[in-house]
């Protein structure tokens, strides 16, 4: 299946679908999140030739090393950011990391300019999304509503 298909099948989810989703709270996710943005900056790290192994060889190391480090600094930040306050800097870290990677992901599998493993990290940055998108209802409850520009406010 290459990624045209599987980005497809990804934009069929029915929102009702999503509304089932058993919700995690918020500060989970965020942990949950760092841990694997930390993994993620950190394997290249410790190990080059096992990731190159998985991902396939890279020509520009130092490319490698710059996106490794700016994921282990996310995941760290997300880690630290996981507690009832301070969880929304997580989700805003978050959304926009996993949403690029995805993106990436998504443009250049199909193009052959990455290999097809990416598209396992694909999933697991759409389950991050949804994650954090099922999360939010839990935190906030029936009496805060959400003002559209990523500020809450009580009713």
């Amino acid at each position: 299946m290459n990624a045209h298909a599987v980005y497809a099948q990804l934009r069929r989810v029915p929102i009702s679908m999503l509304r089932q989703i058993r919700p995690v709270q918020p500060s989970r996710v965020a942990r949950l999140h760092g841990a694997l943005n930390l993994w993620g900056g950190i394997w290249p790290l410790l190990h080059l030739r096992s990731f190159e192994a998985v991902f396939g060889p890279k020509v520009d190391r130092w490319l490698v090393y710059t996106v490794a480090g700016l994921l282990t600094s996310i995941g760290y930040a997300q880690w630290q950011a996981a507690t009832s306050e301070n969880w929304r800097h997580a989700r805003r870290l978050g959304i926009g990391t996993a949403g690029t990677l995805l993106a990436i992901d998504l443009t250049y599998v199909p193009r052959g300019r990455i290999r097809w493993t990416y598209l396992v990290d694909a999933a697991a940055e759409v389950t991050v999304i949804v994650a954090w998108l099922t999360a939010e209802r839990t935190q906030l409850g029936p009496s805060v509503q959400s003002t559209g520009s990523g500020q809450e406010r009580a009713q």
